[in-house]
């Protein structure tokens, strides 16, 4: 398929109530056709891997064309430039997990990316730094533990940052780590107890809401049934 093929075909399965349905949960943009998740995955499916379409598609800037952009691109060819145009270009949190959980994540400067963008202060690169640190914790199962260790200092110093949508991906980051194994489980616990106690409001939310998952009986129960 062409750009103008996929562009015709996403504006097609798009409508007006399915933008206002994008909006409700907070997801805005510029450009949008309003199409829902299950068909733009379809599209993707169709189109099948494909770098160089997949950079074309990002420049249109509409978002569907961008979430097919980041399923069919190739991890293999993504280049530190190209991570960086494109958390650029990033204006709502639906685009910002999908680039970072479905082809960011799975690259070799995702480590390194996070906590560059983690001390930068627009709102969705640095809620991208988070995102994917979350995404690492679920998906690098060969990640030795130093890896999520050192990412706690920084969750910790922008656990204050009051922006919505970045304080959440912070949460959603500190869960994760703790969820991976018992070791990771009682250093997170211990940073969201610390959190808890902070004079930051946001920074509290993050450690009441991660402690009380970190530290849930089926929680527990899961990770001690992975160390045996």
């Amino acid at each position: 398929m062409t750009v103008s093929e996929i562009l015709d075909r996403l504006k097609k399965l798009g409508t007006p109530d399915n933008i206002a349905g994008m909006a409700r949960f907070g997801i805005v943009t510029k450009k949008a056709f309003g199409v829902r998740a299950p068909e733009i995955k379809r599209v993707a499916r169709e189109v099948g891997q494909d770098h160089e379409l997949a950079l074309k598609l990002w420049d249109t800037g509409f978002l569907e064309a961008r979430t097919v952009a980041c399923l069919i691109d190739d991890p293999k060819l993504v280049t530190p430039d190209q991570m960086e145009l494109w958390v650029a270009d990033l204006d709502n949190w639906a685009t910002c997990d999908t680039v970072t959980g479905h082809l960011f994540d799975k690259t070799p400067y995702a480590y390194d990316k996070a906590f560059e963008w983690a001390d930068r202060e627009e709102e969705f690169v640095r809620r991208a730094a988070f995102a994917m640190i979350a995404c690492l914790a679920v998906h690098d199962k060969k990640a030795d533990d130093a890896r999520f260790e050192a990412f706690i200092p920084i969750i910790e110093k922008h656990a204050v940052d009051e922006r919505n949508f970045v304080r959440k991906a912070v949460n959603w980051a500190l869960r994760q780590i703790g969820k991976r194994n018992m070791h990771l489980n009682h250093l997170a616990v211990k940073s969201a107890a610390v959190l808890s106690e902070a004079d930051s409001r946001s920074a509290r939310w993050i450690g009441k809401d991660a402690i009380r998952e970190l530290t849930a009986e089926k929680t527990l129960k899961r990770l001690k049934g992975k160390a045996k």
